[in-house]
């Protein structure tokens, strides 16, 4: 795969959108995006550009993947939960940047496909799961979750999960604009939230949704 073509998208995609965080620039160098995407799309794994997958998927683009890991700014000691694994980019960034990433995939075929190519790329402090985590109790405390598929509504079950000092990155909305948010755990009890940009991205399966009226 052509540095060209990775620097460009380092360079004119992500750092151009305010991510200005080196070691987030240095993790989408280091990362092969290339190595993650599905091989009919290898030629445009470094394009501003949707990535279809399997069951109406899509990879995020490399301008958000960036502005989240600069949002979420994990460290070598943080405990990472990412909810939506898809091919596993995301997860590898993020357990580049983190002590252990465990990720929840509701399509077994997505979850083995991600987990394969994490073990191929030597990411042993990353694990992935085929489940439906909006079914599942989080009993553990994380210092940081990403969920890559969006919330119609939201849902403070994940806030409810993080440490204190964690930061939860969600995208919010059920329309065709969404807001990208940064939840912090300031206490047992508070939290603050800062709206971050705008985006839109498919909603996790089975995530709640606002009522609809009918007039």
């Amino acid at each position: 795969m052509s540095t060209v073509a990775l620097e460009q998208m380092v360079m004119q995609q992500v750092r151009a959108w305010d991510v200005l965080d080196d070691r987030v620039l240095d993790t989408l160098r280091k990362v092969p995006r290339e190595a993650f995407v599905p091989p009919a799309y290898r030629d445009v794994a470094h394009a501003d550009a949707p990535i279809p997958l399997a069951h109406g998927q899509h990879m995020l683009a490399p301008k958000v993947v960036g502005r989240l890991l600069q949002a979420v700014d994990a460290s070598a000691l943080d405990t990472v939960l990412e909810i939506g694994t898809g091919t596993g980019f995301v997860t590898a960034c993020l357990a580049a940047c983190s002590r252990h990433v465990r990720s929840f995939e509701i399509y077994e075929d997505l979850a083995a496909d991600a987990r394969a190519r994490l073990v191929a790329r030597g990411y042993g402090n990353a694990e992935v799961r085929a489940a439906d985590a909006l079914d599942l109790p989080l009993e553990s405390r994380y210092d940081v979750i990403v969920l890559t598929g969006s919330l119609p509504r939201y849902d403070e079950r994940f806030q409810q999960a993080l440490e204190v000092g964690g930061r939860l990155f969600a995208i919010v909305g059920d329309g065709p604009v969404m807001s990208a948010r940064l939840v912090r755990r300031t206490s047992s009890t508070t939290w603050t939230t800062d709206d971050l940009f705008e985006t839109w991205v498919e909603a996790l399966v089975h995530a709640a949704r606002p009522p609809r009226f009918v007039f």
